[in-house]
């Protein structure tokens, strides 16, 4: 199903009509600030498992998430002094930080050395579902299982509308995937170059 919801002022009653899917446990496609994502729900682990057959990637890279804003962060994330003000220069932005979880998140979000990649995306429709969820959504880069990006909602649609239980029509995307920076040590590691300026870490 493919709804259209406007990208700079997201309809009230279209986001809670999506957000009721993510509660049903739901997968959905969605615009981000760099690229459309594909996400559910961060507690619900078989609409996770969902997302991994669909883009056919391993478990051992878990995706990122999407928090609503610094507090939000916060309660999902050790955050240091240092790494907060950092997020509070760049968020929201097309970052995703690198930093250790803690209990709120699930095990099957979080890699072996336990941290996790969170993202405040600066695109009003994500932004409003997390908000209306009250709890963040995943999110990894909308591709095909050959790796293809698919940057047009309609093709999403039309490739993959079947595995997916909604697709959010917010434009046509053509941008590069976020940054990474890992925050977890005493210096940044840009472990990503992407949309986000990196010059700040280097």
């Amino acid at each position: 199903m493919l709804i259209r919801i406007n990208p700079q002022n997201p309809q009230p009653r279209l986001i809670r009509r999506v957000v009721e899917v993510l509660n049903n446990g739901g997968t959905i496609a969605y615009p981000t600030d760099t690229v459309y994502g594909f996400g559910c729900s961060l507690y619900n682990k078989k609409a996770i498992e969902q997302i991994y057959l669909i883009k056919r990637s391993e478990k051992d890279r878990p995706f990122s998430f999407i928090c609503s804003d610094l507090k939000d962060i916060s309660l999902y994330c050790r955050v240091s002094n240092y790494a907060y003000k950092v997020m509070r220069r760049l968020l929201p932005g097309p970052y995703t930080f690198v930093l250790e979880g803690t209990r709120l998140v699930p095990k099957i979000m979080l890699t072996r050395r336990k941290t996790a990649g969170i993202r405040v995306p600066d695109n009003p429709i994500c932004l409003a579902l997390v908000r209306e969820l009250g709890h963040p959504i995943i999110t990894t880069s909308a591709m095909l299982p050959g790796g293809e990006t698919l940057y047009d909602p309609a093709e999403i649609d039309r490739h993959l509308g079947k595995s997916l239980d909604l697709v959010i029509d917010g434009g046509v995307l053509v941008s590069e995937p976020s940054s990474v920076i890992d925050l977890t040590g005493d210096t940044p590691k840009i472990l990503r170059r992407g949309k986000g300026d990196v010059s700040l870490f280097e």
